[in-house]
C-alpha cells in the first residue's frame, strides 16, 4: 500500500456540534464542524460504526450492554472485539505492514491491532480490586507508567471521582506512543472527561464549560506532539448531550407492576428473576432494549411501555440486532432518560444498588457519578443527573475537526470513517 500518512484519531466523549461551536478553542485552534451521528447515539455503537464503516444493524452493537438469553444475565461494557462484526477499515493497511494502535477504545481486547491499551482491573475474591490495564504488547503498560510517572487510576475513569485526570493520563499515553520510532501509523485514542460533567451538571452549566477548556488544553498538547511526530489529526465526538428536563423513566417498574418483570425476595431485597420473568428492559441512557419471552409478552410489554410518561417511541428492533438487542427498543422523549430500578421501596433495593457495579446492574447507572450515603457508597438518586444522550437526531449532531483539508466534508459518522481511511491510505488531497 502506497499511503504514508500517519494519523491520530481522537474520540472526545460527548462532544456535540452545538456545544463545540458555541465555544472558542484558542489553544488547539481547531474549527469544529457538524456531522450527523448514528442511532443509537451511544459509545459502543458509535465506536463500532467508526471502526467498520457500518451501521449497528450490520456490526451488531446496539448499545453498551445486552441480555444473554442463554445464560440469562445482562452484560455491560464487555471488552471483546469479537462483539463487533465486520472488517475494520485499517485491515488492508495493516496487512501491508502499517501499524495500528487503540488506547481506551471500547471492545478492543483481541482487536486486529499492534498496540492496545484498555483498563482491566483484577477483582479480588474477598472484595476490592487490583488496578491494571490490559496491553499488547504486554510490557506496554509498565513502560507507559514509567514514562508518564504514574499508573492509570480507574477511579478517575468512572465513578464519583471521575474527572479530567483520566483524559490527561490517556493523552500523555498517546504522546508517548507517537514518539516511539516503531510506533503506530494509525493511533486511536478516547478522551472521556467531558462526558462526566455534562452528565452531572448538564451542557449549559459552568462546569461543562470548564471541562471543555480542559479538553482544549489536551487537544493543543496532542496536536503539538502530533506535529512533531509527523501525524495528522482527526477529532470527533461520539454523541451530543442534551439537558435533562424531566424525571427519569422506569420501564422495569412498569413491567413489574404488570407482572412481566419477576423478582425473587432474598432477605427482604428484590433481586431480578431472569429465568421466570417474561420481559426485561436493559436501560442505556435514552435507549432501552426490551427482551421478551414470546410474542404475547412482547405485545403486552409494548402496551405497557407505550403508555409510560417519558417514552418517546416504542420500536420493533431491527432483525439484524435481535440476537443481542431484544424484541423492542424504547427511545426516550426529549430531555428524558431510562433508569434501571424495578423497586420503589428503598428497602427492596439489591445490595449492589449503592455500589459501582457495572456487572450486576441490568442497565447503565449514571447515579454512580455521585457520592451517596453512607460513604463511600454511590448515590441511589437518578434525579441528580442533568445531562443525557442516546436518541440523537436533528439538533444533536456531533462535532469533528481535522488538521488536514478533506476533499468533501463528511455528512455523517460513516462518511467520517471513510474520510479517515482515505487519508491514512494517502488518498486525500
Amino acid at each position: 500500500m502506497a499511503g504514508t500518512n500517519k494519523l491520530l484519531i481522537i474520540q472526545a466523549a460527548a462532544l456535540g456540534a452545538r456545544f463545540a461551536q458555541a465555544r472558542g478553542w484558542p489553544r488547539s485552534r481547531l474549527a469544529f464542524q457538524s456531522c450527523e451521528g448514528i442511532f443509537p447515539a451511544l459509545t459502543c455503537p458509535v465506536q463500532a460504526t467508526f471502526r467498520t464503516g457500518r451501521l449497528p444493524a450490520d456490526h451488531g452493537v446496539s448499545a453498551n450492554g445486552f441480555f444473554d438469553r442463554t445464560i440469562r444475565r445482562t452484560f455491560f461494557w464487555e471488552q471483546s472485539a469479537a462483539l463487533v462484526a465486520g472488517t475494520r477499515w485499517w485491515t488492508a493497511g495493516r496487512a501491508a505492514g502499517r501499524r495500528v494502535g487503540l488506547v481506551c477504545w471500547q471492545q478492543s481486547l483481541g482487536e486486529a491491532a499492534d498496540f492496545i491499551l484498555s483498563p482491566k482491573p483484577v477483582h479480588k475474591h474477598h472484595g476490592g480490586l487490583i488496578q491494571d490495564c490490559y496491553t499488547q504488547p504486554p510490557p506496554l503498560y509498565a513502560d507507559l507508567c514509567t514514562a508518564i510517572g504514574r499508573p492509570f487510576q480507574l477511579a478517575h475513569y468512572w465513578g464519583p471521582l471521575a474527572n479530567r485526570r483520566s483524559s490527561t493520563w490517556i493523552a500523555e499515553a498517546l504522546v508517548q506512543l507517537m514518539a516511539v520510532r516503531a510506533g503506530p501509523d494509525l493511533l486511536c485514542g478516547y478522551l472521556p472527561h467531558l462526558d462526566y460533567d455534562l452528565q452531572r451538571y448538564g451542557p449549559e452549566h459552568p462546569a461543562a464549560a470548564a471541562a471543555a477548556d480542559v479538553l482544549d488544553e489536551l487537544l493543543a498538547r496532542l496536536l503539538a506532539a502530533a506535529r512533531s511526530a509527523g501525524y495528522d489529526v482527526l477529532v470527533f465526538g461520539d454523541y451530543a448531550m442534551e439537558t435533562v428536563s424531566g424525571p427519569p423513566v422506569y420501564p422495569n417498574r412498569a413491567l413489574r407492576a404488570d407482572g412481566l418483570f419477576e423478582v425473587r425476595s432474598v432477605r427482604g431485597r428484590a433481586y431480578p428473576d431472569f429465568f421466570a420473568g417474561r420481559a426485561l428492559a436493559v436501560t442505556d441512557h435514552q435507549v432501552a432494549l426490551v427482551y421478551c419471552a414470546d410474542p404475547a409478552a412482547a405485545a403486552a410489554a409494548r402496551d405497557v411501555l407505550s403508555q409510560l410518561d417519558g417514552v418517546g417511541q416504542v420500536r420493533e428492533t431491527d432483525p439484524g440486532l435481535r440476537a443481542r438487542g431484544g424484541e423492542l427498543m424504547l427511545v426516550a422523549a426529549p430531555g428524558r432518560w431510562f433508569a434501571y430500578p424495578w423497586w420503589t421501596a428503598p428497602g427492596e433495593a439489591p445490595d449492589y444498588a449503592r455500589h459501582i457495579d457495572i456487572h450486576n446492574k441490568p442497565g447503565y447507572d449514571p447515579a454512580e457519578l455521585f457520592w451517596g450515603w453512607p460513604p463511600p457508597s454511590v448515590s441511589r438518586n437518578p434525579g441528580r443527573v442533568r445531562g443525557t444522550h442516546g436518541r440523537g437526531g436533528p439538533g444533536l449532531e456531533v462535532a469533528w475537526a481535522a488538521t488536514f483539508e478533506p476533499a468533501a466534508a463528511p455528512e455523517n459518522l460513516v462518511a467520517l470513517a471513510a474520510l479517515a481511511k482515505r487519508h491514512w491510505e494517502g488518498g486525500t488531497p
